[in-house]
């Protein structure tokens, strides 16, 4: 998956195009056989929740709370997953809404990205500063959407 050592941004950066074009055809495919969401039981909720010892699978950090967490599909619903509960593990619900419907090798140079990114800007080297300034930017922007769509 995520193994391959790339040579030239722009062959990543197409890598990455692929990728994301392959999961929006996949979720296409999958529009028209799409069932709608099933709530769990709580029982059913509780044997979700014990797969991982009470833990997010996304970041391993434990839920706090029984009832604040998200039953997240392994294989996700818009690219055909069931909602049988063995295609449910649980998670806080940021993670999963940034795991959102990403394939395993799409999240998985996320994270990459993300950790690297992170040591830059620990470092505080010029790009890591810069990277970081956009990035307040952006999630200040986002926020500013979330807090008015909440009005």
């Amino acid at each position: 998956m995520t193994n391959r050592l790339f040579k030239r941004a722009r062959a990543f950066a197409r890598h990455l195009n692929r990728l994301r074009d392959r999961r929006r055809s996949s979720r296409e495919a999958h529009l028209p056989v799409r069932r709608q969401r099933q709530s769990l039981t709580p029982r059913q909720r509780a044997a979700v929740l014990a797969k991982t010892g009470g833990r997010c699978h996304i970041c391993g950090g434990k839920i706090r709370r029984a009832t604040l967490w998200h039953a997240d599909h392994i294989l996700a619903h818009a690219h055909g997953g069931s909602h049988n509960i063995d295609n449910y593990l649980p998670a806080h619900g940021s993670c999963n809404g940034l795991r959102r419907a990403f394939t395993p090798e799409e999240f998985q140079w996320i994270i990459k990205l993300g950790v690297w990114l992170k040591t830059r800007i620990a470092k505080q080297d010029s790009f890591g500063i810069e990277a970081a300034e956009r990035f307040l930017i952006h999630e200040q922007r986002r926020h500013a959407r979330q807090v008015s769509r909440n009005r």
